[in-house]
């Protein structure tokens, strides 16, 4: 793989068989971020679950003290006499059948999380084949099938993320951007780290969190020593 200047710079600060302490780890970061963008900052954590067992699922959603450094666009699910209401809340997109179809024909996808009201999940099953896929259907563990549609869009707005397992058992997060520097950048991290610890299933053995790496958009991995979270 062809790896630019910047990247070949960057990588030789980083000693790849260390697992460095979190703020350690996020100073190398920044000082390893070259790009002309404030890039973001993600988080990957391998676990040592298998997420082909229901018993085995990590799933759940965690609001980062600092925010994500991104404006989320939101759109609600719900019946007409709630709609202003979500709108007020902050909304970027409300609707029902309507916004199913506009999704549906139109192939409209200008957000990134969707809330539905309890009673809007049988309209919204409908998008379950383009809104899974994308990791956007409504849950009730990251609570976005909820009755306070209010709350909901507030603490996305405010920095809510979700978390969950991909097919290899890995969770990608971002927790922030380069320009939030290192304090903020760890408290974020303590943050998303300890509700996955506080995720983990009865049903897992062994060592629970495998591994742990950040990295910027455009920079190299940084392993980081995790265990002091257990």
């Amino acid at each position: 793989m062809f790896r630019g200047k910047n990247y070949k710079d960057s990588a030789k600060l980083i000693d790849r068989s260390v697992a460095y302490e979190p703020a350690e780890a996020f100073d190398l970061i920044t000082k390893t971020a070259k790009a002309k963008f404030d890039e973001t900052v993600e988080l990957h954590v391998k676990l040592g679950v298998d997420s082909r067992h229901a018993d085995q699922q990590v799933r759940g959603a965690v609001v980062l003290p600092h925010g994500t450094g991104k404006t989320r666009k939101v759109l609600v699910f719900c019946k007409e006499e709630r709609q202003q209401e979500a709108l007020d809340a902050g909304a970027d997109y409300v609707g029902a059948m309507d916004m199913v179809e506009r999704i549906q024909k139109e192939n409209f996808f200008d957000f990134d999380v969707v809330i539905a009201t309890p009673d809007m999940m049988g309209t919204v099953g409908r998008l379950g084949k383009v809104l899974g896929p994308k990791g956007l259907m409504p849950s009730p563990k990251a609570g976005t099938v909820t009755p306070n549609i209010a709350q909901a869009v507030n603490e996305v707005k405010a920095g809510k993320i979700e978390y969950r397992l991909d097919r290899t058992n890995i969770i990608h997060c971002p927790i922030g951007k380069v320009s939030f520097g290192v304090e903020k950048l760890t408290e974020n991290y303590n943050t998303l780290m300890n509700a996955i610890l506080r995720a983990k299933p009865a049903a897992a053995k062994g060592q629970y969190i495998r591994s742990c790496v950040t990295a910027s958009t455009m920079g190299p991995g940084i392993k980081i020593n995790a265990q002091k979270q257990l």
